[in-house]
């Protein structure tokens, strides 16, 4: 069973953690004992007894404000797949955690309140939605039930929507007329839209194709850990385990070793704890080499035929995560998959509006939730693709060298 990542977005109220709510609720995924404590804590109280959105609200004041701060996760299931689940929040100062939640997940979900249509906050998640390069949108036109579940208002929202995707280049747009508050059209079809004829959200996600965004054809792995027993039985053993980050791999395979550029030739693959011929995108496997080369942490076995770029110095859009500010000169650790380098910011190109994509001249520090293209200096070489070719290999993170912390989200160009 295959499992689908996805993330709902919308502006304060648009009724996130209620729409996540309700599907845990209809289908069946909320425990008794949790059904109990929902009824003692619920203050905006359904027809069921219950307020839906206080299950993804997990800090105190997130359930005493009745906003979402943190990030959620949830999971449920299906017999058809199972979810995980981000609800990420509407205030505008926790844009930085929104886009931390999106990172990780196939298909984003961005509600609109049906009374308010698209708005600021709309466009801004959409714009962040397109940078991530998200494959699939889902639109939910939230409390119809607020507008007399009309069809006009629907296709307003749905024409409005649908210049700002056409400007932002997102494709495969999907919309539904729901509410949340009362579970029309989210897991059973609902009797007060007879005109809507698509499925429900619910039947929508168990069978959206996500695999189709897997790259198969650009050879890419990097090593996570050198396998090197030196026992009796092991002497010669030396394999290279990691997870296949894109393309198909087999035995006789000719590869080539970065950042060293040493190539040779793939002598033996395992997968599982056994021998296979050839490994996919997504398989954890341990691959062995002929030759022996001086192979670490972090280097990467790339196909020959389609090598990516190796170089010291990269253009990104960043997006800044700290509360201390972003300047000219700046160092940091960049993380690229397993390979931590220390890197140097040397300009600061332009800030982007992410209301607007505007790119702005930059003429202060960059603050906290600030989008920008920036240029890196590394003091290692980088083997990366651009994030538009293979997002897999060309995102990263910035990392404070002395807290250890995450101050930025790269997506190198």
């Amino acid at each position: 069973m295959d499992i689908l990542r996805f993330i709902t977005a919308g502006s304060v109220d648009d009724g996130k953690s209620t729409l996540i709510g309700r599907l845990l609720y209809d289908s069946k995924n909320i425990l008794i004992d949790q059904l109990e404590a929902l009824e003692k804590q619920s203050k905006n109280k359904n027809d069921n007894g219950i307020d839906l959105a206080i299950l993804t609200d997990g800090l105190r004041a997130e359930r005493e404000q009745g906003i979402t701060i943190d990030v959620a996760y949830r999971y449920f299931s299906t017999p058809k797949r199972k979810f995980i689940i981000a609800d990420a929040p509407g205030h505008i100062q926790y844009t930085r955690n929104m886009i931390t939640g999106a990172s990780n997940s196939q298909l984003i979900i961005i509600l609109i309140d049906a009374r308010q249509g698209v708005i600021e906050q709309t466009r801004r998640h959409s714009i962040i939605a397109s940078l991530l390069k998200m494959k699939n949108v889902v639109v939910a036109i939230n409390k119809m039930d607020l507008v007399d579940y009309s069809e006009e208002v629907f296709n307003t929202i749905k024409e409005q929507y649908n210049e700002v995707a056409e400007k932002l280049g997102l494709e495969n747009i999907h919309y539904f007329p729901i509410s949340a508050f009362y579970g029309d059209n989210i897991v059973d079809p609902s009797s007060k839209m007879d005109w809507y004829k698509g499925t429900t959200l619910l039947d929508f996600l168990e069978n959206v194709e996500v695999n189709e965004d897997v790259n198969l054809e650009n050879g890419r792995f990097q090593v996570q850990y050198v396998i090197r027993p030196q026992t009796e039985e092991l002497h010669d053993y030396r394999g290279y385990a990691g997870q296949i980050i894109s393309g198909v791999y087999k035995k006789g395979d000719k590869i080539t070793i970065l950042p060293q550029n040493i190539e040779t030739t793939i002598s033996k693959i395992e997968t599982g704890g056994r021998e296979v011929d050839e490994v996919f995108a997504q398989q954890p496997a341990v691959l062995h080499i002929e030759d022996d080369i001086d192979i670490s942490r972090g280097d990467f076995l790339v196909k020959t035929n389609s090598l990516p770029k190796v170089e010291n110095e990269v253009e990104a859009i960043v997006c800044w995560l700290d509360k201390k500010e972003l300047n000219e000169g700046a160092k940091y650790f960049l993380q690229h998959k397993s390979k931590i380098v220390k890197a140097v910011i040397k300009e600061i190109e332009y800030r982007i509006d992410v209301n607007t994509l505007e790119k702005i001249p930059v003429q202060e520090s960059i603050r906290l939730n600030e989008v920008v293209k920036v240029r890196i200096k590394t003091a290692s070489p980088l083997v990366y693709d651009s994030f538009e070719e293979n997002t897999s290999t060309g995102n990263a993170i910035l990392v404070d060298e002395t807290g250890n912390s995450t101050v930025g989200a790269v997506m190198i160009v």
